[in-house]
């Protein structure tokens, strides 16, 4: 099998597993017996002042500002692991990983969906201030700020690569994580990146099981994989990506040419390094072009196949919305279908309201994502065409450079470029000359 026929074959069948597994985020409440010992709750973060949020939001700006001077001036590994560490003890483990600019997505989603509710200023600095000096500087946030990157960098000791075509396909799930984040805030169902966050558990040392166990699952990977959840899950990383195609400066390996000695692609954990390219032969050329033309009539069919996909997963989606679960729930005990009660149906019966206004409450949301669910489905459809027409286009390239998008800001290829040791050791020279 052909590289293009598995990129193919792995993003299809990728596909409408994404969108299943979408409905399965959560479960029927459990029947609730008599004499049932509710578990104790894990404590929740304790609420800061406000002022602490303005200072959060200094220092994270404090803290790009310094990256992006290590990354992009400086160009030393050793400076930018040193801050890393720094972020990753500060705004991981004093501020118990919250607010984070990826979870600030669901935020800023709400702010635009619901009229009622108003974004606080700190999630909101965080949410945009990321996205500024990504577009300026590049991923610098990722490369040295992070401590969801941080925590996974750490731990890296032996990485393998990853075939670029799997690890195009893998990322798929970042953008159906982004896509399915976004629907749940904007219809209030869950704020599912902080609800599934693989490392909160670690910064406030306690947690769901499951959660920490996901977490731990993410770190075993990612001592052999570069930061997996950054590569193939983050959502915030996806909006990051484009931006950095953007950026006014980016990662640079060498400091003047490319003797091409292959280094820095060997020392890149991520996969980031892209090779020079020739002009494509004649007939390579022509082969590309009626690629190009039959991925662009693949596709609206991938479009329109997610479009359907994500409408028919609609009633499974809207079950993770606690007013549908317990509409549910109250007519199937109105109806004798069930005996006993549950907490959220007695809850509801507290309220006076009637089940008739529940019964179509419920029926508006199941309505609000059977739409969204096809929306998602469409944005799914709609990347994945775009990942296969991108095998189509060659970018020329005379040397050895990170890929902006892909590039994560870790500064590991600066100690192998031979060009770099030898614009330090000139530095260090003209310094100690004067």
């Amino acid at each position: 099998m052909t590289r293009l026929a598995r990129i193919t074959a792995f993003i299809v069948a990728l596909l409408v597993p994404c969108l299943s597994a979408l409905g399965e985020l959560r479960f029927p409440p459990p029947e609730f017996e008599s004499g049932y010992r509710f578990p104790e709750m894990a404590p929740l973060p304790v609420a800061r002042p406000a002022l602490y949020e303005y200072i959060d939001a200094a220092l994270l700006v404090v803290a790009l500002l310094l990256a992006s001077y290590l990354i992009l001036r400086r160009r030393s590994r050793r400076a930018i692991f040193g801050l890393m560490i720094l972020a990753l003890f500060y705004f991981g483990f004093v501020r118990d990983g919250c607010i984070c600019p990826i979870g600030a997505i669901q935020n800023v989603t709400l702010t635009v969906f619901d009229s009622t509710y108003a974004i606080p200023l700190a999630a909101a600095a965080f949410f945009v201030i990321p996205l500024v000096f990504t577009l300026f500087c590049g991923r610098v946030f990722c490369g040295a700020v992070c401590p969801l990157g941080a925590i996974q960098d750490a731990v890296l000791i032996h990485p393998v690569r990853v075939p670029r075509w799997l690890e195009s396909g893998l990322r798929l799930l970042a953008y159906t994580y982004l896509g399915a984040a976004v629907l749940f805030a904007a219809i209030g169902s869950a704020f599912l990146i902080c609800r599934y966050d693989p490392f909160v558990g670690f910064f406030r040392l306690n947690g769901n099981w499951n959660i920490l166990v996901l977490g731990v699952s993410l770190l075993v990977i990612g001592l052999f994989v570069g930061r997996p959840y950054c590569r193939f899950l983050c959502p915030y990383g996806v909006i990051l990506r484009q931006l950095s195609r953007l950026s006014k400066r980016r990662v640079t390996i060498t400091p003047s040419e490319c003797i091409k000695c292959r280094l820095c692609e060997d020392a890149c954990p991520f996969g980031a390094i892209r090779e020079p390219t020739e002009d494509w032969p004649e007939g390579e050329y022509k082969i590309a072009k009626r690629r190009l033309t039959l991925f662009l009539l693949l596709l609206p069919v991938l479009v329109a196949a997610g479009g359907w996909a994500g409408y028919s997963l609609k009633e499974r989606l809207a079950r993770v919305h606690p007013r549908v679960r317990t509409a549910e729930r109250v007519y199937l005990e109105e109806t004798g279908q069930v005996t006993g009660t549950t907490n959220a149906s007695d809850a509801f019966r507290t309220t006076g309201q009637t089940s008739e206004a529940l019964y179509k409450e419920a029926t508006e949301i199941r309505g609000q994502f059977a739409v969204g669910g096809a929306w998602l489905g469409v944005f799914i459809g709609f990347v994945a065409g775009g990942k296969l027409m991108a095998l189509s286009v060659r970018r020329r390239r005379t040397e050895y450079e990170a890929d902006p998008a892909s590039c994560l800001a870790c500064g590991r290829c600066y100690k192998y470029c031979p060009k770099e040791h030898e614009r330090r050791k000139k530095t260090r020279e003209a310094v100690g000359g004067r």
